[in-house]
């Protein structure tokens, strides 16, 4: 189990919705990441419409860069959250006490090259797909549940 101080660090490949990339920055604050990186031109053109309604960017670094994997932080294992064969399913799963979670864009997969460079892979058990918001806001609070925050708290 980790405390609810470890490192949390977030990565998305090519976001295209602001909205998407506003509910990540309100769940970080909420279930205490310190950082989101960011691939692509699709966010930054999205993110002149106001829909941060939480102002979270001036809280949260929020950073574009070409190649997530340079931007992860000291010691961070890579997961990759992706349905692809030899994932472990997301119940299953004990988080690193430094991690760097990495999401695929809303409308395509994580490339295989940064699945294939990934300390680990993680895939949420569902009927459907999730969106992107909603797909980081079940990983990071599996991660606080699996917590020792919670188990201390009963």
């Amino acid at each position: 189990m980790h405390s609810p101080k470890s490192l949390v660090s977030i990565g998305l490949v090519n976001p295209k919705s602001a909205v998407n990339v506003a509910s990540i920055l309100r769940a970080c604050g909420c279930f205490g990441a310190s950082s989101v990186f960011y691939t692509g031109e699709r966010f930054n053109h999205a993110s002149k419409f106001n829909a941060d309604t939480q102002n979270m960017r001036k809280q949260i670094p929020t950073v574009g860069t070409e190649n997530l994997l340079a931007m992860k932080p000291a010691g961070a294992k890579t997961v990759v959250v992706e349905l692809v064969e030899g994932a472990i399913p997301l119940p299953e799963f004990e988080h690193p006490e430094n991690a760097f979670y990495v999401f695929g864009p809303e409308d395509g997969s994580v490339p295989v090259e940064l699945v294939d460079k990934a300390d680990q892979v993680v895939y949420i058990p569902t009927k459907s797909s999730l969106n992107l918001a909603a797909t980081a806001n079940v990983v990071l609070y599996d991660r606080l549940a699996k917590s020792d925050f919670i188990a201390s708290d009963e």
